[in-house]
């Protein structure tokens, strides 16, 4: 099975893990993990007076900062996880990648809230939601 673990480095993200780590039935031997990221594009008013150089390697080290722990986790507990990142608004970044990718599973951490505030589950899970054609697990 391969599953899509879109990450921010946030608490979410650390609930997210926790949760797969204590349900071996997503963690079989055999799952193919892929931890994505993606990073915040820099306005192309600014972007434009960078070198491309030196704007790709600002993306990779932000992408780094969130996925580097996930890694180091993922290896602690014997996962077969592979990091990629894309630049792009979240929720949209997720759904392309997970469209390319095509992941049996979709597995994200999201806002806990109440009952009335659960129909909004925040900008990013509910824009993968609508999005995407595929199954998704949000871990609260």
């Amino acid at each position: 099975m391969k599953i899509l673990l879109p990450v921010d480095g946030s608490e979410y993200t650390r609930r997210m893990l926790a949760y797969l780590a204590a349900h071996d039935e997503l963690v079989a031997p055999g799952h193919q993990f892929i931890a994505f990221t993606a990073v915040a594009p820099i306005p192309g008013h600014a972007a434009r007076f960078l070198e491309r150089g030196m704007l790709d390697e600002y993306y990779r080290s932000q992408a780094d900062e969130v996925l580097k722990p996930i890694e180091r986790f993922a290896a602690m507990q014997g996962w077969n996880i592979e990091a990629r990142h894309a630049v792009g608004h979240a929720a949209q970044a997720i759904a392309e990648f997970a469209q390319a990718e095509r992941p049996d599973l979709i597995v994200m951490g999201t806002h806990g809230h109440s009952a009335l505030a659960s129909m909004v589950l925040g900008s990013v899970a509910n824009g993968v939601l609508a999005r995407c054609k595929l199954p998704v697990l949000l871990v609260p």
